[in-house]
């Protein structure tokens, strides 16, 4: 395997686990100190990615047939490893009661009717 292969190969690796554990985070928060390593890992991941796919653009490489590919792919790993890092310290952006939120009110009530 050449070098440039193996960048491709390894870089867009790295983009899957990142955008899994990205979408797997809310699992992760379940334990005290999940989340800030998650996003740690993510951010870390996603750097080293934009790196390889910055370094595969001017060694002339090519991202799934196309020259032009690998810098706007590292830009958004870039965007997402800053987003990553955001830590909103369970702020409810939504405004809405999460899933865990409810489940803990139901046992508080069934606990209160005991």
């Amino acid at each position: 395997m050449d070098v440039l292969s193996g960048l491709e190969s390894i870089s867009v690796a790295m983009c899957s686990i990142a955008t899994l554990l990205w979408m797997s985070i809310g699992t992760f928060s379940r334990a005290e100190g999940g989340e800030k390593m998650t996003q740690r890992v993510i951010a870390f991941l996603c750097v080293t990615s934009a790196v390889m796919l910055f370094a595969l653009h001017y060694m002339g490489g090519e991202l799934w047939g196309s020259r032009n590919v690998a810098r706007p792919f590292a830009l958004v790993a870039l965007i997402v490893a800053g987003a990553g890092m955001l830590n909103i310290k369970g702020t409810d952006v939504q405004g809405e009661t999460n899933p865990h939120q409810i489940m803990k009110m139901r046992r508080a009530e069934a606990e209160e009717k005991n």
